[in-house]
């Protein structure tokens, strides 16, 4: 074959790498056929350019359909749905026979579609000028070319080749993970404090450690979106976290680097435990918020480079993501809402800082704005929430901790609120109850009461204290009946059984 056309092999090679950003799948051993894949989402997928000099149709008929075959052999190791791809041949002249009309259309075999185009001396230049993905290249070829000029081509097109190798293991060394490491030592020595103040699975201890408890975070306690992230419930809880922790967190902090992930796991936990405080009313705490983060942070690294994500890493991600939240929307007691803020958080904490070397200002921006805005509207909405909005539980437990703090007219507002908005339980009642009693309002009191006894007839505490505001305003006999059916309720409770025998006995 005339050297000019082994110059146009590797010249055209050079092209696909260095301008059009293809990799090579494959280089033949005779160094005359390489198969190029797209690194970046464009058509074709997948690109053959084939050096050899046809003499018969018949070769180029088998060799087009085993071209086929190979296509669609590849799209189902790619995990393609549909795969496109050029068939290119580099040939001094057609084939003696004109067979080469057989390549006009497209051949297909399943969902891969090969579009073959035959390069030869009479028409190469014109094919390739008029081809979109070879346009823009300068194709023209010198009158004489040496061997020297096809190596030099040649070693052009492996070097392009090693160097964009090289661009893409760097994508996943853009920092050593520190932090990672850090932060699972941090949630190991908290597991050991909790484990020696009381046990990581006690509630107080937990609330006493930062948990995500929502009635303090009412309170103004915000610390707690962040706190939770190093508290783990239980051995099991702490493992699991922990192992996801080290392969996940070693993997954002390779490609985003030590600072940038100590933001996205930061962010990514606050926006975890957050969703959680607004969609939850239970105790929680634990890293999967962050983790979830981390999550995300991978699937925005997918965004910017998609071929090299789901060539590595990209399908074992997303189904790892799609089995743990539907995990958690099947099995009781997880915490899914803290998972997809965490998840959601990753994605755009991964998107305001983007990966190193890979600035988008335009977007990084838009992202942070989108961000803050998504923040304020959810703080917004959460200030502005009456009572009635809030899950009753949560409530409860604000105005249990403001009696436990002798605020007695702060709990009565709050508990006033619940009810005139028609939305309380027996407990809202009772609590409330409580806190006139304190302020010295026990008609009211004993009003509400009765409505908390409505709600709920087996609550004894609540016949209890009408007991004893019926002593105080001289109706024994109904006080009997309350005392009486308190005890009923709850016979290991002694001082029950002993106002029932007072009272028994002044009649």
């Amino acid at each position: 074959m005339n050297l000019r056309y082994h110059y146009l092999f590797w010249k055209m090679a050079h092209y696909l790498i260095e301008q059009k950003h293809y990799r090579i799948l494959n280089l033949s051993q005779e160094q005359d056929e390489i198969w190029f894949e797209s690194t970046v989402l464009k058509d074709p997928d997948v690109i053959r350019l084939r050096l050899k000099d046809l003499d018969w149709g018949s070769w180029l008929e088998r060799d087009i359909e085993q071209t086929v075959r190979n296509a669609d052999m590849i799209r189902k190791k790619l995990r393609k749905r549909n795969l496109k791809m050029k068939n290119i041949y580099i040939t001094t002249y057609p084939p003696v026979d004109g067979a080469e009309g057989m390549i006009t259309d497209d051949s297909h075999v399943g969902k891969a579609a090969v579009e073959s185009i035959l390069i030869d001396e009479s028409t190469g230049k014109e094919t390739l000028k008029q081809d979109t993905l070879f346009s823009d290249g300068d194709w023209e070829l010198p009158p004489e070319v040496l061997e020297a000029n096809v190596e030099w081509m040649r070693r052009s097109a492996v070097n392009a080749s090693a160097k964009q190798a090289k661009r893409d293991r760097e994508l996943f060394e853009k920092g050593k993970p520190f932090f990672t490491y850090l932060f699972i030592a941090v949630q190991l020595i908290m597991f050991a404090i909790l484990e020696m103040n009381g046990g990581s699975q006690d509630p107080q201890t937990l609330i006493k450690y930062g948990a995500k408890y929502n009635p303090l975070i009412i309170e103004g306690e915000w610390w707690r979106l962040i706190t939770p992230i190093f508290l783990h419930i239980g051995l099991l809880h702490l493992l699991m976290n922990t192992l996801a922790l080290y392969y996940l967190g070693i993997a954002v902090e390779r490609i985003y680097g030590r600072i940038r992930f100590v933001f996205i796991y930061m962010l990514s936990g606050i926006a975890g435990s957050f969703a959680s405080y607004l969609f939850t009313s239970n105790l929680s705490a634990g890293a999967s918020g962050a983790i979830f983060g981390c999550f995300g942070a991978l699937l925005y690294f997918g965004v910017l480079y998609p071929k090299i994500f789901f060539r590595t890493m990209g399908f074992n991600i997303i189904a790892v993501i799609i089995l743990n939240l539907a995990f958690g929307f099947t099995v009781p007691g997880i915490d899914n809402a803290g998972h997809l803020g965490g998840l959601a958080g990753g994605f755009l904490a991964a998107g305001i800082v983007s990966v190193p070397g890979n600035r988008r200002i335009f977007r990084q921006f838009l992202i942070l704005s989108a961000t803050v805005i998504l923040i304020g509207v959810f703080y917004a909405g959460d200030r502005q929430s009456a009572p009635s909005e809030w899950d009753i539980n949560t409530v409860n437990g604000v105005a249990q901790e403001k009696i436990a703090d002798e605020e007695w007219s702060e709990a009565e507002e709050l508990l006033n609120e619940v009810i005139e908005t028609g939305t309380p339980n027996a407990e809202t009642y009772f609590y409330l109850s409580y806190a006139e009693i304190k302020l010295g309002k026990t008609d009211t009191a004993k009003d509400h009461l009765r409505s908390a006894i409505e709600k709920r007839d087996d609550f004894h505490e609540a016949h209890y204290n009408l007991a004893l505001i019926l002593i105080d305003s001289g109706d024994r006999e109904e006080a009997l009946k309350q005392a009486r059916k308190a005890y009923s309720l709850n016979k290991n409770e002694k001082k029950y059984k002993k106002l029932v025998d007072e009272l028994e006995g002044d009649s």
